[in-house]
């Protein structure tokens, strides 16, 4: 249940990383909104997950989902470029949280 738990808040850390980029500077009241609420969230559920993992593992998970998942959504709906040297680096964070989490270091 904990990695359930990290697994979402990645995915809200992409949420409120783009809801950032699109709020322009805070400038632009709906995607800042939506910014508050995944980023609470986000971090809400990464807080309840580190009562039963370890934060190394968890924190890398996290965040790699965040920064992989924040890649990948710019590329496909935002216009950010795709490359080949790009797409290579969001797998190899990929693979190194999957290789953190098999790892052993988790509960």
């Amino acid at each position: 249940m904990a990695w359930l738990l990290v697994i979402v808040a990645g995915l809200l850390e992409t949420g409120f990383a783009v809801c950032l980029k699109l709020s322009h500077g805070f400038t632009r009241l709906w995607p800042t909104v939506a910014f508050c609420i995944f980023a609470l969230g986000s971090f809400g559920l990464l807080t309840l997950s580190l009562r039963k993992l370890d934060v190394g593992p968890a924190y890398a998970v996290w965040t790699g989902i965040g920064a992989a998942g924040t890649a990948i959504y710019g590329m496909i709906f935002l216009g950010d470029i795709v490359s080949t040297l790009k797409i290579v680096s969001i797998s190899l964070v990929i693979v190194g949280v999957i290789g953190l989490q098999l790892s052993g270091s988790a509960h």
